[in-house]
């Protein structure tokens, strides 16, 4: 596991100390994953955004292409 060093300021360090039951190394690792979690959805929909005005524009992709491009190539296989 990686490990990732963090600044905070005296005061937010006081405000931690004085709640020692958080573990607040798990704190900072699920706010870090709930901010991946949201950036990737916001990506995934610009995504579609983007697919839908290309397809709105009469731009298609080959069927094949976008089960590679979505990693469903073991779907096909059932």
């Amino acid at each position: 596991m990686a490990n990732l060093t963090l600044s905070i300021t005296d005061e937010l360090y006081r405000k931690m100390a004085k709640h020692p039951e958080y573990r607040w190394s798990e704190v900072a690792r699920q706010a870090i994953e709930a901010q991946l979690a949201d950036a990737e959805l916001l990506s995934d929909l610009k995504a579609i955004a983007k697919a839908q005005k290309e397809f709105k524009a009469g731009k298609t992709i080959p069927l094949e292409v976008v089960i590679k491009k979505l990693g469903l190539e073991h779907e096909l296989q059932r």
